[in-house]
């Protein structure tokens, strides 16, 4: 499922369970591992300009403060780009370990931009995100960096909630909202491959919301979900909720803590273009379990026929 899976690192804790993760999925998959960091040499340029007025008269000159500029650029540059490296060569070793391809990646610029640029540009299976970073702001439930970059790629994106889980095979199902929309199925689909992989059980959830209609619907959906899993082998239990889908989804959770939600990036009720759904914001912001948010689409009907053929 994964063959490249991209990990920027800032050498927090969010994002030190990502590379052990990345490394962990790279090993099962075969997956080539990227790691990626993201400095600001710029603005240091930019706060050295400001500071210009408080040197000695003699560095005061035109020339001479262009020199001094190009000196301290240089020097800024080096260094940042040497910290970057610290981080990315442990990511390194720990791939070395494990046998994992690894490509390490520079970037000098805003992080959340640089990350969105490299994603839309490259060819990624999967993107694993911290949900907080190093400039996380104290009682924040989503950072910044992750938000901005889950609005502006459509790529299958693990972020990573709870820092203590760091391999797919430890204890902890996997939980699936599903509302009969492709993308929901997409993210059945990935759960029922990570189940078959790491030998979870997946547990499917659907919510009829009040005055919807859509009981029936739904609970075709699961039987259809119930059969895929057979057929792959994997155990998939359902359940049908009444209510608003995210507190049902929310309480779901709750009662299984499971090791990953896995949701498609939007709902039936979304957008086509819309890369993060209400919902799914929602579970990420007020939720404690890892997400994985798939931007894949399933044909129910085409999934069954692939596996009728296999």
């Amino acid at each position: 499922m994964f063959s490249r899976i991209h990990v920027p690192v800032d050498n927090s804790d969010h994002s030190g369970a990502s590379v052990d993760l990345a490394v962990a999925l790279g090993a099962s998959y075969s997956a080539e591992v990227v790691g990626s960091h993201v400095y600001a040499a710029a603005l240091h340029d930019v706060r050295f300009k400001q500071m210009e007025f408080t040197l000695p008269d003699e560095y005061k000159e035109e020339e001479e403060l262009e020199k001094q500029r190009k000196i301290h650029d240089a020097l800024i540059a080096r260094g940042l780009h040497l910290i970057s490296d610290s981080y990315l060569d442990q990511m390194q070793v720990a791939c070395d370990e494990r046998g994992v391809a690894f490509e390490r990646k520079h970037f000098d610029g805003r992080n959340f931009e640089a990350i969105v640029n490299d994603v839309n540009e490259d060819s990624y299976d999967l993107l694993i995100l911290g949900a907080l970073g190093m400039g996380a702001v104290k009682n924040s439930d989503l950072g910044s960096v992750c938000e901005r970059v889950l609005r502006r790629t459509t790529v299958d994106t693990l972020v990573v909630r709870d820092p203590e889980v760091r391999r797919p095979d430890v204890e902890g199902d996997l939980l699936v909202g599903l509302d009969g929309s492709f993308r929901s199925h997409g993210a059945l689909a990935a759960a029922c491959d990570l189940a078959e992989r790491f030998g979870k059980t997946v547990h499917v959830v659907a919510v009829s919301e009040p005055g919807r209609g859509d009981r029936e619907l739904l609970e075709a959906h699961l039987t259809l979900a119930t059969e895929l899993g057979r057929r792959q082998g994997v155990t998939v239990e359902t359940s049908l909720r009444e209510g608003a889908a995210r507190d049902e989804l929310m309480a779901a959770a709750e009662e299984l803590s499971p090791w990953a939600v896995i949701l498609g990036r939007s709902g039936i009720d979304a957008a086509d273009a819309e890369p993060l759904g209400s919902t799914a914001e929602q579970v990420l912001r007020e939720g404690r379990w890892n997400v994985l948010l798939t931007g894949r689409s399933v044909e129910p009907a085409a999934a069954l026929a692939d596996e009728d053929a296999a």
